[in-house]
């Protein structure tokens, strides 16, 4: 048990939108959005958003004690899980070992410590069991899906940059292209255990302060061209008043209602929606914080 987790379970979800650009491209569709086939919904990924968030932490802690991140670009997942190995190489009892160096990556990778994460050098050390090479971590995203279904659009583009130099021989523009979607309101639900928090990774009340601002700022510090405009409309958290809650996460997600506003055939901005939540169906000892 770690006695600075957090006491409390959360469920939350995220409402962000996107103008003009790719909120989350599918490398097997040739980069498109993604999209649900059967109703033409647009997906983005739990992988994408944790990916930003992990940007901002790595961004704003600057490798601070604690808070630096385990899977991030430049360096190989086999190098940070050598890290654990050589803190715990001393240790002769397996099963203090596989805890030890559990407790050692949950306590210095922030990433760790909130989504979990599946460490195979670990898992392949002979001394060590293959429960160290997985830890379930506490925060959990879904899948984020358009509150209506999107259009993608292919954009043509002329580019003075020329690929090849035989190209720029015969040429002094090229054709490019890039898929965008005009507009589209994302819904996307998350989930905190405190049970998990306490037992595996020590997930602490900084760590969740530190999450609540890296999702509120993570769109301003992930600007590109190919994204567009995204911008995280409303945080809204339900807290419950112990570990285990006082109600399925289900029944929480549904007093959250999205419409389009009267006469709207096309929405194209986010003041074409109308976010009602039902408060007065708020179950016992669960309470309601909105931090968009």
């Amino acid at each position: 048990m770690f006695e600075n987790a957090i006491q409390n379970r959360y469920e939350f979800v995220l409402l962000y939108d996107v103008e003009n650009g790719n909120p989350n491209g599918d490398p097997d569709a040739g980069n498109m959005p993604r999209i649900d086939p059967e109703t033409g919904h647009g997906i983005v990924t739990d992988v994408c958003i944790k990916r930003k968030i992990r940007n901002y932490i790595e961004m704003t802690q600057d490798n601070r004690p604690g808070f630096d991140i385990y899977v991030k670009q430049g360096t190989s997942l086999n190098t940070q899980d050598k890290l654990g190995v050589e803190h715990v190489k001393d240790i002769k009892d397996k099963a203090e070992k596989s805890r030890g160096f559990r407790d050692f990556m949950c306590g210095y990778f922030y990433d760790i410590r909130a989504f979990g994460a599946v460490m195979t050098t670990a898992a392949k050390e002979k001394d060590l069991s293959n429960v160290a090479g997985q830890v379930r971590g506490p925060v959990q995203l879904a899948f984020g899906r358009s509150v209506d279904p999107i259009v993608p659009q292919e954009v043509t583009i002329t580019r003075v940059a020329i690929t090849t130099e035989e190209k720029a021989s015969s040429a002094s523009t090229e054709m490019g292209r890039k898929h965008i979607v005009p507009y589209g309101l994302y819904r996307q639900e998350g989930f905190i255990s405190a049970n998990l928090a306490q037992k595996v990774t020590g997930f602490s009340q900084e760590d969740l302060d530190l999450l609540w601002n890296a999702i509120a700022h993570m769109f301003e510090e992930d600007r590109s061209a190919a994204r567009g405009k995204m911008t995280l409309r409303e945080l809204i958290v339900f807290k419950h008043d112990n570990i285990l809650g006082n109600a399925p996460a289900h029944k929480l997600f549904d007093l959250i209602s999205i419409e389009r506003r009267d006469g709207v055939s096309v929405p194209r901005a986010y003041s074409d929606y109308t976010v009602k939540i039902n408060e007065a169906a708020l179950p016992g000892g669960v309470a309601l914080e909105c931090r968009g």
